[in-house]
């Protein structure tokens, strides 16, 4: 069964080999640039989900997510070798923060 990291590294080479003419730092920046755009798709859909769109559109929590998911394709992207680790450091330096401003209140 693959893992979650298995199915980003998949994802991750058909982007790859999809854009594989322009320069590697172009292709890294365009990814930034990817996150930015799906951030939008999710605050479009949030506010589909919200009834505050003039358009109609319906939108659900999981399209919201679905378009969230964009960043991690983009971290491995990225740094193909380094990016489940430092998503992983990421993540544990976020809750220790939490857990500590947990213990202060």
């Amino acid at each position: 069964m693959d893992t979650l990291w298995d199915n980003i590294e998949k994802l991750s080479a058909v982007c790859r080999a999809a854009g594989a003419h322009p320069p590697d730092e172009e292709l890294k920046a365009l990814q930034v640039g990817k996150v930015a755009e799906e951030a939008g798709e999710a605050m479009h859909a949030l506010h589909g989900l919200k009834g505050l769109t003039t358009c109609g559109d319906d939108h659900t929590w999981s399209e919201v997510q679905n378009n969230l998911v964009g960043a991690l394709l983009a971290m491995h992207y990225i740094d193909p070798t380094g990016a489940q680790a430092t998503f992983g450091e990421i993540v544990h330096r976020r809750t220790r923060r939490g857990r500590e401003a947990a213990a202060a209140a």
